[in-house]
């Protein structure tokens, strides 16, 4: 949803109902991660999307619906088989897609949802897509210090909310399946917690030419981009227009007070271009043994071999040297600071998401993978 937040809220404000469609689950090769939503306006606009064309149309017309008649529903979309799904995707994947009218009546805190995505601030929304009846559209919102809403019941709010809080933490969207009275066995109630976790972040360090397009694509890529280097004559805001802050330190020294100030985690990728032994070692010995999803360093064979050495001395394990990408990227034969900025791109993709990095055209099984983030 967050990717429709503005258009949604707009509406809202103006006291309008919005028909809102959003893909909660998915399997096999399905095009849309949960989370993704599409709005019909009061003027039958649509934005956004829920499985990039195929099955837009009839999630449209559910969404019409469910302002018509004030019904939320759960809709699966995928492979016919004796005709237990209505509509196929051409991709060969299965989305359930939950469809409800959202106003100000129906979902009181969005003013505050969005307030806090704004700030960067971690806020979910649970909301009950299968069960009774009576729980059926029921949402919650959770922050880490506290709770708007209920799902009927206070025991089952209890349950609720310490899972909830568990996935916002690790910034995952996904489903809960719960009993009556939040019994963690039962699966009387599914709910889907839609996690606004901050962004990702992305440090690079190095303020060259390569980190430029580095930064570039990390926005792109959604990464809240640092660019970290310890000259201020190079480490400058008009340098790198695309990251959203520039800052002048020295870079294991910068690292280990946003270490200590819990803004690393393990969504963050850290891209060290400084090919510089007295920058990168000292950093290198730091993010190596962080809990980080991605450390890759720029050079060339030599100096990544010299760089494995130095590291040694320090004292690191190979088991932590293992984590190196180094030379960074993949083998894209790219030349031009932007190429090599997709390779280190397609590399920390390759490691998210469980790719191989080879050509699809060479590979089986589906295309779209669906772990998590």
């Amino acid at each position: 949803m967050r990717d429709v937040l503005e258009e949604l809220v707009g509406w809202w404000q103006a006291g309008e109902t919005v028909g809102v469609g959003t893909v909660v689950a998915t399997w096999r090769s399905a095009p849309r991660p949960a989370g993704a939503s599409m709005l019909v306006g009061p003027d039958g606009t649509a934005v956004g999307s829920v499985s990039g064309g195929c099955v837009e149309g009839a999630v449209y017309e559910e969404a019409r619906d469910a302002v018509d008649t004030g019904a939320p529903a759960l809709r699966r979309y995928g492979v016919s088989d004796d005709d237990a799904f209505a509509v196929g995707l051409t991709c060969g994947g299965i989305l359930d897609v939950f469809v409800e009218p959202v106003s100000r009546e129906s979902f009181p805190e969005l003013g505050a949802v969005k307030e806090s995505v704004d700030r960067h601030e971690p806020v979910a929304v649970v909301t009950c897509v299968t069960g009774p009846e009576d729980r059926v559209g029921r949402r919650m919102v959770l922050w880490p210090d506290r709770t708007s809403g209920s799902l009927g019941l206070q025991r089952l709010d209890d349950a609720v909310t310490a899972d909830a809080r568990g996935m916002l933490a690790a910034g995952r969207t996904g489903m809960l399946h719960v009993g009556h009275d939040g019994e963690r066995r039962g699966d009387d109630l599914t709910l889907f917690v839609n996690s606004f976790a901050p962004r990702a972040r992305m440090v690079v360090f190095g303020a060259i030419d390569f980190a430029a397009a580095v930064a570039r694509l990390g926005a792109f890529l959604d990464y809240r981009v640092t660019v970290c280097d310890a000259r201020p004559v190079f480490a400058t805001p008009k340098r790198f227009p695309d990251a959203d802050e520039v800052v002048v330190d020295w870079p294991h020294r910068y690292l280990q007070e946003e270490v200590d100030a819990g803004r690393v985690d393990e969504r963050t990728v850290l891209c060290v271009l400084t090919h510089d032994p007295k920058f990168d070692v000292p950093l290198l010995e730091l993010a190596l043994r962080l809990p980080v999803a991605y450390v890759g360093a720029m050079g060339s064979r030599r100096t990544h071999d010299d760089r494995l050495d130095r590291l040694r001395e320090a004292g690191l394990e190979e088991a932590e040297l293992a984590r190196l990408a180094s030379p960074i990227g993949l083998d894209l034969g790219a030349r031009t600071p932007e190429e090599t900025a997709v390779s280190i791109a397609a590399e920390i993709i390759a490691g998210r998401w469980g790719g191989s990095g080879e050509r699809l055209a060479e590979t089986e099984g589906p295309i779209h993978r669906t772990a998590e983030r």
